[in-house]
Formats: structure tokens, sequence, C-alpha cells
């Protein structure tokens, strides 16, 4: 299997599909948005965008399956499945902010081994494979070499249906808007993790997410010299619904801080 080839198409077939999205944000209109759940918004131009990815991934990779975002009843492979979040930052995209991305990653078995991220409106795409370099655009990427945190800038995201550990969460947040350069919330975890592989954010810790919200992202970083993990310092990051990551320099520092408030 040649993954830098099918990395690239992944790459062509998210800027195809990314020009759609693009489009469609002067045609949404409020009668198009439903919400799947509280807070949780999908669109005509999810559901259409990952209907598109899913018809061209087919012919790029036809035993692979799918675990996406949008048609979570899609079957799975045996030993391929593509992870698709088809527009990763709705609720930006129907207020008109314009920062939200396609996620695409391929999983053989339980290990990712190819990972796009397409953020649309700066049209930068974020890619990495198995025992790559991480890429910006064709130009090599890497993580920050910040040496501690205080001098870090850090990403999270905010809660939006999943309360449990909000308690935990605003505490932890105060220590880190003290200890800190500063916080950001972006609005598309892909996008969190594609700035810390290149280097804009020094590190990103989000809980409540899904596995199409962090696949991609997880390898790119950890291509571009970073690390991952789950709030326990685990590997349970794709499917267990927390991840932490960050540069080589703070992430003993960043991790262990998060195990005091998690």
């Amino acid at each position: 299997m040649n993954l830098e080839l099918i990395t690239i198409q992944v790459c062509n077939l998210c800027r195809s599909v990314g020009s759609f999205i693009k489009n469609e944000l002067r045609n949404i209109k409020s009668s198009d948005i439903e919400e799947k759940s509280a807070h949780n918004f999908v669109t005509y131009v999810d559901k259409t965008a990952e209907e598109r990815l899913m018809g061209e991934l087919l012919k790029i990779l036809p035993e692979a399956g799918f675990i996406a975002e949008e048609n979570q009843k899609t079957k799975k492979g045996e030993r391929y499945n593509w992870i698709i979040d088809p527009l990763d930052g709705t609720t930006n995209f129907i207020h008109s902010i314009p920062l939200f991305s396609i996620s695409i990653a391929l999983m053989e078995g339980n290990e990712i081994i190819s990972g796009v991220i397409y953020e649309i409106n700066l049209q930068e795409c974020f890619y990495a494979w198995k025992n790559s370099q991480a890429f910006l655009n064709r130009t090599t990427i890497k993580v920050s070499e910040t040496a501690n945190l205080n001098n870090s800038l850090l990403a999270t995201g905010f809660p939006y249906y999943d309360y449990s550990k909000l308690d935990q969460y605003l505490e932890l947040f105060k220590y880190f808007m003290e200890n800190t350069r500063g916080i950001r919330r972006l609005g598309s975890a892909s996008v969190d993790l594609a700035y810390v592989a290149c280097g804009r954010f020094d590190g990103f810790y989000e809980y409540g997410l899904s596995p199409w919200d962090v696949a991609a992202g997880a390898l790119i970083v950890q291509q571009a010299g970073g690390k991952v993990c789950d709030f326990s310092g685990n590997k349970n990051y794709i499917f267990g619904k927390e991840i932490i990551t960050s540069n080589q320099n703070i992430f003993s520092e960043f991790l262990n801080v998060i195990k005091n408030y998690f």
C-alpha cells in the first residue's frame, strides 16, 4: 500500500469538498439547521459533504469501511476504516465564523496510518502518514520548542453536552489562565491539533470528543514530533473521549497539571 499516494489523494479530495462547503456558506439558512442533540448541530452541508467524501474514498480504497460523524450506521471494514468529520466546526460555519475544517484519518486495525486536516477558509492542508514527516501545503512542519507551561499558548474546547467534569474543567481553566500565556478556543478540535503540529499552539486538551475529532490530528502531531495521550497518560485518546497533546518539552508538566484536576 502506497500511503503517501493515498494521503495526497485525500488532500486533493478535501480541497474539492472544501470548496463546496465554502460556497454553501452564502446559501445556508436558519431553516437548514438541525439540532442532533442539545447545542449539537448539523446541516445539509455536513451531510452532502460526507456523502461526497465517502463516495470518493471508496474509490481510493474500496476495501475500507467507515466511522463517520453524520452516518454512523455505515459498515466498518475488517482491516481498514476511514474516520471522517466532514465539517468540524459546524457551529462556526452556521454563524459565518471563518474557521472550520474537514478531518479524515485512515485506520488499520487499531492504528492510525494516515491523517488529513483541511482548514477550509485559509486553504491550509495538514497531513501525514505512518513513518512520514508532517506537512502543511507541502512544507514540513514541527511542533514548537517552548520549554515550559509558563511560556506556552494552549488551546481547548468548551464542554457543550457532557458537563459531568465541568467543575474540574473550570478549575483547570483558571490554573492555565494564571500560569500560561493564554488559552484559545477556536471551535474546531481538528484545527487545534493541526496548530499544535505546526507550532502555533504549544498544547491542546479537551474531553467529550469523538474519534472523528481527533484521529487525523493525533497522527499529524506525532509525526510532527509531538506527544499525545489521554488524561491518565495512556493511549486511549481515539475512542476514550479525552486527549492531551503538546510538544515534547512541556508534555510531562502539562500532563501532571491535568492529572491534578482530573
